[in-house]
């Protein structure tokens, strides 16, 4: 029995256990093979025949827990231009629901950075970040990302003068400039900028919330994706943001995790994910920088 649930744990979560895998399942014997298929309908169901197979549903979801800790790998090794690169071409092809990955990396990188990552964005794919964003993308989110991935941000403190239209400052003003708006907006009206925007403009709230407060932005992304229910591609945020803010801010997203959540980062992923990609993604966050 105990071995039963250890493999059906193994199988459960983000990544794979793949050591309890080899231990419990390398070395079974059929009969306890045929077993496990009965103990763990969920993986395995029986036709109209009577016929003992996979759940495909699950087979499918299990290939996505196998290529976890190889896509974290992969991602950790890129330049970080072309990583944020292949993630906005990612997002654009999963469509809508993926889109806030592009309003991360245009809000959260500096203006360096974003600047390099449409470099590579036109190596890699012959073609400018704007121009994909502008061609698949379509309605009222199309001008903001647009705007988004187009700016160039000077690391300046000043605050200008005129007052233009939403878009215009998102898009032109200094990340310090905006959190200082975020911050007088706080002590003006007692409320949290992004939280009194219309909550049907999603990606307009994740901008703002990326440029005034990415921290908590980051750790909210973490704790979504490691949710029992969350969507694949919200499981997908574990593996982006611990890879492409490791060199970066990972001390500060960590706090900002244990503020809201009460539990550590590293706590939480040892509890809900597997393997060799669970012990990959906590040595990222606990490593010297």
């Amino acid at each position: 029995m105990a071995d039963l649930e250890a493999l059906a744990k193994a199988f459960t979560g983000l990544g794979i256990d793949e050591k309890s895998l080899i231990e419990n399942l390398g070395k079974s014997h059929p009969e306890h093979r045929a077993l496990f298929r009965k103990r763990t309908p969920h993986f395995f169901i029986e036709d109209e025949r009577s016929f003992e197979r996979w759940n495909d549903h699950c087979v499918r979801l299990l290939k996505h827990e196998f290529v976890r800790f190889k896509n974290a790998l992969v991602l950790w090794a890129m330049h970080p231009w072309e990583r944020d690169a292949r993630l906005v071409k990612e997002a654009l092809k999963k469509g809508p629901q993926s889109y806030g990955v592009i309003v991360e990396i245009a809000c959260t990188r500096s203006s360096e950075e974003l600047l390099g990552a449409r470099k590579a964005y036109h190596s890699l794919f012959d073609q400018s970040i704007e121009e994909d964003v502008a061609t698949h993308i379509h309605g009222s989110e199309r001008k903001l990302l647009v705007a988004l991935v187009s700016a160039y941000r000077m690391d300046s403190r000043r605050i200008p003068i005129e007052d233009e239209e939403v878009i215009r400052i998102l898009s032109t003003r200094s990340k310090a400039h905006l959190k200082i708006v975020y911050k007088h907006y706080k002590e003006v009206s007692g409320n949290i900028i992004h939280e009194d925007l219309d909550v049907s403009d999603l990606i307009l709230k994740e901008t703002v919330e990326c440029l005034c407060s990415p921290h908590a932005y980051f750790s909210k992304v973490l704790d979504e994706a490691m949710g029992s229910d969350s969507h694949k591609n919200t499981k997908k945020g574990l593996t982006r943001v611990i890879v492409t803010r490791a060199d970066v801010d990972m001390k500060e997203i960590k706090e900002e995790y244990m503020n809201l959540f009460g539990v550590s980062l590293s706590k939480k992923i040892e509890e809900k994910a597997n393997g060799n990609y669970r012990d990959f993604l906590v040595t990222l966050i606990t490593r010297d920088n």
